[in-house]
């Protein structure tokens, strides 16, 4: 597997050179990824609980955009991958997200791999103006206008949600197209990921403490993914070209809980491993930095 580091947005703080000595110090040890989640606004505590909002992220919580922060590591970094995990796709305008992938790729050198999903948070969509009822239907449709604008120099597309007359980017980015993995663990992005997929990133309740049971998957990782290889078969596709990117936690886990979970995601069939080590009491980039480097040790 390819083993990569989630970029611990609430806990980072607004530093540049703290931003920026974290990603070279994941590239001076080897990680292959850095992944980065995604939030706009935050919604208010006081406001909706738990009930109303069953995702884990309110007002208090920091969060750098994800492409904008990719723009700047693509200048401090040379080598590791920029991954968004996962992007809220329907909520932003297509022909925006299309271009600023495209100049992140080619910033970094072609090093942008697009992580996207719908969401949970309709405060969030309520906020940037834009219907959160057919995210999902959204979603397929512009999964099909970034791949045009990415590969063809001038698009005519007329769809539900968007119409591009007969125009394109320019530049266009190194990767024709950028590969798009789709988040979440619903049945509903299973099938999308079989379908069309270029990866997965599934959720497992069972392998990171504090992660909501409706955002996550119960079953064992083989079944689901057995479940994604079968729609993808069901489509035409050869399922083994299909990535999976899973996620381990260091909060509330020992070298011998991270080394069996990795060997359960490897034998399922991940390709790719993000170790997670934001929510676990770490007070500054370096003690990131070191539980990060330490779990990575006790995956060997």
């Amino acid at each position: 597997m390819r083993i990569g580091v989630v970029f611990p947005q609430t806990e980072i703080g607004a530093d540049p050179i703290a931003i920026r000595d974290f990603a070279q110090a994941a590239e001076a040890n080897n990680f292959d990824f850095i992944a980065a989640y995604d939030h706009i606004v935050g919604a208010s505590a006081a406001a909706y609980d738990k009930q109303r909002l069953q995702g884990p992220y309110r007002e208090r919580h920091m969060f750098h955009e994800p492409l904008v922060l990719f723009g700047y590591l693509a200048g401090v970094t040379q080598r590791i991958e920029l991954v968004t995990g996962i992007l809220i796709l329907p909520q932003r305008q297509t022909v925006l997200v299309a271009k600023q992938a495209a100049q992140v790729d080619v910033l970094s050198g072609g090093r942008l791999r697009l992580g996207v999903g719908s969401g949970w948070n309709d405060v969030e969509y309520t906020a940037l103006g834009v219907p959160f009822a057919q995210r999902g239907k959204r979603l397929e449709q512009q999964v099909k206008l970034l791949r045009e604008l990415w590969t063809q120099p001038l698009v005519e597309f007329n769809g539900e949600f968007d119409v591009v007359p007969n125009a394109g980017l320019n530049p266009l980015p190194i990767q024709q197209p950028i590969p798009i993995w789709f988040g979440g663990s619903d049945p509903r992005v299973i099938k999308r990921v079989g379908e069309i997929g270029d990866g997965w990133m599934p959720l497992f309740k069972q392998f990171e403490p504090g992660m909501s049971r409706a955002l996550s998957a119960e079953l064992p990782p083989a079944d689901l993914f057995e479940q994604m290889r079968e729609h993808a078969r069901t489509a035409g596709r050869d399922a083994s070209t299909i990535g999976i990117e899973c996620r381990l936690s260091f909060s509330r886990q020992t070298e011998d809980d991270w080394q069996r979970t990795g060997d359960i995601f490897s034998k399922a069939g991940a390709t790719h491993l993000a170790l997670v080590t934001m929510n676990a009491g770490l007070s500054s980039p370096d003690q990131h930095i070191a539980a990060m480097v330490r779990m990575r040790a006790a995956l060997n």
